[in-house]
C-alpha cells in the first residue's frame, strides 16, 4: 500500500511540533512496511494530511473525488489555538468550526492522545477517531554523557552550575511567562529557551517579557534536532510549563534522552505520565519553584529511567504497527469480510454434499473401490473441499490482495467503511 503523505504548508509548520510529526510519520510508516510518497501524481491508495490550511482541505476533497481514502491528523484543537498568536483567542471559536470541517473530510481522524480524542469527539465530529502517539525516535534521542559534556562546553557551563531548559514558540500557551518568572526567582540557575517566533506575531505583554528577561536566561533560537538532543542531554531539568497540549513531542524527546522533567499538571498527561513516578507536576509558580529546587539539589528522586521506559513504549516501531493496524485492518474483522467468508463456506458446503453423493454412487458401482487414487480412502473429496473451506477464511488463497491490502470486493471494510455511515 502506498500513502501520499501530503506536505503542503510544511514551510510554515516545519519548525513546529506538526512539522516534526510529519517527519515521524514517514519513518514509522516505512518501518511498518507501508510506502509513502510526497508527490500527488504518484500512484497511491490514501492521502494523509496534517495541517488545516486551505490547501490541505482542498487536497482532501480532491482525493475523495479520486476514490482515495483520507486520513486526517487532528493535531490542533480550539483549546490549544487560544493564547498563542495575536488575535488567536478571539478567533478560536471560528477556528473550531474550521477544523471540524477539515477533520470531517477524513475517512478517519488520528490524534495523539485520548485527551485530544475526547476533545474532538466533543466537537461532534462524526468520523472514527483513533488516539495514536506521534511517536519518538528512541535510537536518536537517548542519554549520552558525551553529548552532555559537549553542550556544557558549548555554553561555558561549569560543573557546579545547574541548567534548566524548555522548548517551543514564544507564546503564552507554552508557559514562557512562568518560565521567565522562575528564572527571575532562581538567579543562580541558568535557563535556556530553545525555539523562535517572530516577535511581531505575539502579543505585546509576551514580547515585553522576552525583551526584559533576567540575565540568567539565554535564547539560542531555533536549533536542529542534533543541537536539541545535545541540550536535552546537557540539561539538569526540562521545565515544560505549557497550559495546553495534544501530546507534546518535546516531552517525548526529553523522556527519551533521560532528562528529569517538570510539567504543568494538565489533563493531557493523565493516564500515561504520573506525578512522582515518571515526571514531576506542578500547578503554579510556587509549586514549580519548590519541585525544581528539589530536582536540582537531589532532594527529590531522579525519575529519568522510568521516563525513558515511557518513551520506549512510543518508539517508531511500536507506533508504526499501530498505524499499520488502522491502514490495513484484518479483513476477517470486518462485517463485510465475514459475509464474504460465509458465502464461500456456504458454496463449499454445497460442493461437499455433491462430491460426497457422487463418491457414494461411484463406490456402489465399483464394489467399494476408491473412486480416484490419492493415497487417501474414499471420501477424500470431503477432506479436499473442507480444506478449501478452511483456507477461505485465512484469507482466500489464489485471490490477490487488493491495492489497499484488503481483499477485492471488501476494500471498504474496517475503520474506513465505518466513516461512510
Amino acid at each position: 500500500m502506498t500513502i501520499h503523505l501530503y506536505t503542503g504548508g510544511s514551510r510554515i509548520v516545519g519548525r513546529s511540533g506538526v512539522g516534526q510529526a510529519i517527519s515521524h510519520q514517514r519513518e514509522m510508516l516505512r518501518l511498518a512496511g507501508l510506502q509513502t510518497t510526497s508527490t500527488f501524481f504518484s500512484p497511491s491508495e490514501a492521502v494523509q494530511l496534517n495541517t488545516v490550511f486551505p490547501d490541505s482541505a482542498a487536497m482532501a476533497v480532491l482525493s475523495r473525488l479520486m476514490g482515495k481514502k483520507v486520513v486526517y491528523y487532528g493535531h490542533s484543537t480550539m483549546e490549544d489555538f487560544r493564547n498563542s498568536f495575536k488575535g488567536s483567542s478571539w478567533l478560536a471559536p471560528l477556528f473550531k468550526r474550521w477544523i471540524c470541517f477539515c477533520y470531517g473530510l477524513g475517512d478517519v481522524v488520528i490524534t495523539p492522545t485520548e485527551y485530544s480524542a475526547a476533545i474532538l469527539k466533543s466537537y461532534g465530529i462524526r468520523r472514527p477517531i483513533h488516539a495514536v502517539s506521534n511517536g519518538i525516535d528512541t535510537r536518536f534521542f537517548a542519554p549520552s554523557e558525551q553529548r552532555r559534556q559537549a553542550f556544557r562546553a558549548r555554553w561555558s557551563i561549569t560543573s557546579r552550575e545547574k541548567v534548566v531548559i524548555s522548548v517551543g514558540h514564544y507564546i503564552q500557551r507554552k508557559g514562557i511567562l512562568d518560565f521567565l518568572e522562575l528564572a527571575r526567582r532562581m538567579p543562580d540557575v541558568r535557563f535556556f529557551w530553545f525555539g523562535y517566533t517572530n516577535l511581531n506575531l505575539i502579543p505585546a505583554h509576551v514580547r515585553q517579557a522576552i525583551v526584559q528577561a533576567p540575565p540568567n536566561v539565554t535564547f539560542p533560537g531555533f536549533v536542529d534536532r542534533e543541537g536539541l538532543r545535545e541540550a536535552y542531554c546537557g540539561a539538569d531539568a526540562f521545565a515544560f510549563l505549557s497550559h495546553e497540549e495534544t501530546e507534546g513531542i518535546v516531552v517525548l524527546e526529553a523522556l527519551a534522552c533521560g532528562t528529569p522533567i517538570l510539567l504543568r499538571d494538565i489533563p493531557v498527561y493523565e493516564g500515561w505520565l504520573q506525578d512522582g513516578q515518571e515526571v514531576y507536576k506542578g500547578r503554579d509558580l510556587e509549586q514549580f519553584q519548590m519541585l525544581l529546587n528539589g530536582m536540582l539539589d537531589g532532594s527529590l528522586p531522579c525519575l529519568a529511567a522510568a521516563g525513558r521506559k515511557i518513551a520506549e513504549q512510543r518508539s517508531y516501531s511500536a507506533i508504526g504497527e499501530r498505524l499499520r493496524s488502522i491502514y490495513l485492518p484484518r479483513p476477517a474483522s470486518s462485517p463485510l469480510a465475514k459475509k464474504v467468508s460465509f458465502r464461500y463456506n456456504e458454496t463449499n458446503q454445497r460442493a461437499l454434499e455433491g462430491a460426497t453423493h457422487e463418491a457414494t454412487v461411484y463406490q456402489s458401482r465399483t464394489g467399494g473401490q476408491r473412486p480416484w487414487h490419492t493415497g487417501r480412502p474414499a471420501g477424500t473429496a470431503h477432506g479436499t473441499v473442507a480444506g478449501l473451506s478452511h483456507a477461505v477464511q485465512d484469507p482466500l488463497p489464489g485471490r490477490a490482495a487488493g491495492p489497499s491490502g484488503i481483499l477485492p470486493g471488501t476494500q471498504k471494510s474496517g475503520p474506513f467503511e465505518a466513516a461512510r455511515h
